[in-house]
């Protein structure tokens, strides 16, 4: 299967492998970014209306990690959200962070916050729209940042094995509510 997919955030770090693994495997890849020098498709800033064509599918991959909370409120919860209300696509893959799968995983930051209501929102029944999501566990952090990743059973997941996955759910016709965690099995830690 393959079709129009408008990737949100797809044209630097992992939505930059996530849109170059679906153009390898046919897929015509639209790109957003909130930056009009990103050289996306569409710039997109959440704040204001928007005038969208209708794709075959989304991938919900724009993220903030810090910054303040109605910014990551917007980008990382209400932006997919509208997508998916707006039925902008009938097939949305939703990118998590596996931390939100993980009970052990007490993070009590606003950004998990908004990981955890994206979850909510993949797991419920949006009738017209598929919906899934692709849980990354450490994938792609800045050498600068150190990232501990904590213990990874499997090694470090790379970004062509998260895309893969988004790959997978987008061409599976029947699987809705679905996470797939690629995170080395970090959640089940």
């Amino acid at each position: 299967m393959s079709g129009t997919v408008l990737v949100t955030g797809g044209t630097v770090r992992l939505g930059l492998a996530i849109s170059a693994h679906l153009r390898e495997h046919g897929w015509k890849v639209f790109t957003s970014s909130h930056r009009a020098d990103a050289g996306a498709d569409f710039t997109l800033d959440f704040r204001h209306a928007w005038d969208l064509p209708k794709f075959d599918a989304v991938v919900n991959n724009a993220a903030l990690f810090s910054g303040s909370d109605p910014d990551l409120m917007l980008v990382n919860y209400l932006a997919p959200k509208r997508i998916i209300e707006e039925q902008i696509a009938p097939n949305i893959v939703n990118i998590l962070d596996s931390r939100v799968l993980s009970p052990s995983r007490n993070d009590s930051s606003f950004y998990a916050w908004t990981k955890r209501r994206l979850l909510e929102l993949t797991l419920k029944l949006h009738p017209g729209v598929r919906v899934n999501a692709v849980a990354p566990g450490p994938v792609m952090a800045p050498v600068a940042v150190r990232e501990k990743a904590g213990p990874v059973p499997f090694g470090r997941p790379s970004p062509e094995a998260v895309a893969a996955a988004v790959r997978f759910l987008l061409e599976t016709p029947f699987v809705s509510g679905c996470v797939v965690p690629v995170d080395s099995g970090q959640h089940l830690l």
